[in-house]
C-alpha cells in the first residue's frame, strides 16, 4: 500500500484494489497499513481523497468529475 498525507493531516494507506472510473480508477483508501479499517476512495486522476459514494456504490470525485457508476441499480431509486 501507498502512504500518503490525508486530508486533515492524517496518514492514510492507498491500496491497490480499485474500482473502474470513467476517466481512471478509484484506489481504496484504508486508515492502517494492515487494510482493516477501511477509510474510503482515492481519485487516481487528479490524486485527491475528495470523493463521495452513495446508497447505490456509485463514487463520484469531486474535483474532477470522475465516476464509477452502480454495479446493480433498481429503476424504482431514481
Amino acid at each position: 500500500m501507498d502512504e500518503r498525507e490525508g486530508p486533515d493531516g492524517q496518514t492514510l494507506y492507498v491500496s491497490r484494489e480499485v474500482e473502474r472510473g470513467n476517466k481512471a480508477p478509484f484506489r481504496v483508501v484504508y486508515t492502517d497499513p494492515e487494510g482493516e479499517t477501511r477509510w474510503g476512495f482515492f481519485c487516481a486522476n487528479c490524486e485527491s481523497f475528495d470523493t463521495a459514494v452513495d446508497a447505490m456504490g456509485r463514487i463520484k470525485c469531486n474535483v474532477c468529475s470522475n465516476f464509477h457508476k452502480a454495479e446493480e441499480w433498481d429503476a424504482a431509486h431514481e
